[in-house]
């Protein structure tokens, strides 16, 4: 189990920075397009558009980092065991569920793998026993 703890905590750390890299791609691009329209002819009809450009973009960068900041922190608690990283990543993987096709493929991997057993005591620092033994 301890690989596939592995691999869920990488897999969560590169879905966590593409999201941060899309958030900083749309901050960039609403920037520049808030300059480009600053930069027009006109005059009144550009000075009310820039605000508006430049806040929808800085609303759009802060909601993006913050569904993808929980999972990026998540897979480097998971790549560290921390025993704090398995509820949290368990709530991640139910929402990632939503996300189709992808995110439905990890939050069905992050669920097996995080509801077991063998990885609940892993996480925890105990040492797994199987029944009857």
């Amino acid at each position: 189990m301890e690989s596939h703890v592995k691999i869920l905590g990488i897999l969560h750390i590169v879905l966590g920075s593409l999201g941060v890299l899309g958030a900083l791609i749309v901050l960039m691009v609403f920037g520049g397009i808030a300059g480009i329209v600053g930069m027009s002819d006109h005059v009144g009809d550009a000075a009310a558009a820039v605000p508006i450009l430049g806040g929808i973009g800085g609303i759009l960068f802060i909601v993006i980092l913050a569904i993808s900041l929980p999972g990026l922190i998540g897979g480097i608690g998971l790549l560290k065991f921390a025993s704090w990283s398995r509820i949290l990543v368990i709530v991640i993987s139910v929402l990632d569920l939503l996300n189709v096709p992808f995110g439905t493929a990890l939050g069905v991997y992050g669920l097996w793998v995080l509801t077991k057993p063998e990885t609940e005591a892993l996480l925890s620092g105990r040492r797994y026993q199987a029944a009857g033994f």
